[in-house]
């Protein structure tokens, strides 16, 4: 596999002046348009020229300037300093300086570690590689050790001791470095939600039982939990709904009731977006002809939920793995 360091990204354009969107700086980059605009709201990383009412343009020296910045992140520098760096350069109009300035000798040849390592413990060896291709920014790489991470170990396996230990040393970083790192758990919460999506799902044979309903209370954007659990129900063939980050409360009463699931999966992150008056709700939710009414299985799965008290009926899903036999055993009744 190509080294990384030795690789700056390179952004086709389709003539020496032709302006890009931020979508297309993107793709070429290969990280998100949330990334990129993320980039150019903490570091200031972007188009130098506006025009009010039109989206942003990217011309040749600030698709250059983003280029630079991306070098720099790969060698080990801050993803702040590499910006301001960068920054720097586009003012004196040359990007070529950079192999002569302090910052540039003083990280050539290192991977990122000391004060830029991610607190990662006592853990496999895969994730050191996928954490240092993180901070790296590097998300082919990322993609690359992610895919091979789900084809060697599994997705339970590569979920709970590769995938997890990783996001939660980003996520430790992050907290106690306070504006930097938000772009590396951007860049792998990304990677990671298309890896899970490119897994092979298995396609259920005749009739089977209602699906299982999967969604994120209404304040609740962390999905990634949810979406493995999503992959690893269709790699079993077990029929699945999965609504994602944020669903409204009258949404979600829309969608049990529509699609009348045997298990409603409701996820929250912290305990600011639990909301037990919700799931009372959800659970109460009936739908068939009257006299013969139905109700959905209510499991609660995050640690937002934890503490919260379960009402009869209610169960709690706590890990992949547990999650995956607890549903698969309730649908094989």
């Amino acid at each position: 596999m190509t080294s990384p360091v030795a690789r700056t990204p390179a952004v086709e354009a389709p003539g020496e002046h032709s302006p890009l969107t931020t979508g297309a700086v993107a793709r070429s980059l290969g990280v998100s348009p949330a990334t990129v605009r993320s980039w150019e709201r903490r570091y200031g990383i972007g188009p130098a020229e506006r025009e009010d009412g039109r989206h942003r343009r990217w011309m040749p020296q600030d698709v250059a300037t983003i280029q630079e910045m991306c070098r720099l992140a790969a060698l080990g520098v801050p993803p702040a300093e590499a910006a301001r760096t960068a920054l720097k350069l586009r003012g004196k109009g040359s990007a070529d300086a950079v192999t002569s300035t302090p910052v540039a000798h003083s990280v050539a040849g290192r991977t990122p570690g000391g004060r830029d390592a991610l607190p990662l413990g006592d853990v496999r060896q895969e994730c050191r590689g996928l954490a240092r291709a993180a901070v790296r920014l590097d998300a082919p790489a990322v993609a690359q050790r992610l895919t091979d991470a789900l084809e060697e170990h599994g997705l339970v396996t590569a979920w709970e001791e590769i995938i997890m230990p990783t996001l939660h040393a980003v996520g430790r970083k992050w907290a106690t470095a306070g504006e930097r790192y938000v772009e590396v758990e951007h860049l792998l919460s990304w990677q990671v939600s298309c890896a899970l999506q490119r897994l092979p799902q298995t396609t259920a044979e005749g009739a089977g039982p209602a699906p299982v309903l999967l969604a994120c209370t209404p304040q609740e954007q962390h999905s990634l939990p949810l979406e493995a659990l999503a992959a690893g129900l269709a790699q079993r063939a077990l029929p699945v709904r999965m609504f994602g980050p944020a669903l409204p409360a009258g949404a979600l009463a829309d969608a049990v009731r529509r699609i009348g699931p045997s298990l409603v999966v409701l996820w929250s992150q912290s305990r600011a977006t639990a909301l037990p008056e919700l799931a009372r709700q959800v659970a109460g939710i009936g739908w068939g002809m009257k006299g013969a009414r139905q109700h959905p299985q209510l499991l609660l799965a995050g640690p937002g939920w934890a503490g919260a008290p379960l009402a009869p009926g209610w169960g709690r899903l706590t890990g992949l793995r547990a999650a995956l036999y607890t549903i698969e055993t309730h649908l094989s009744a």
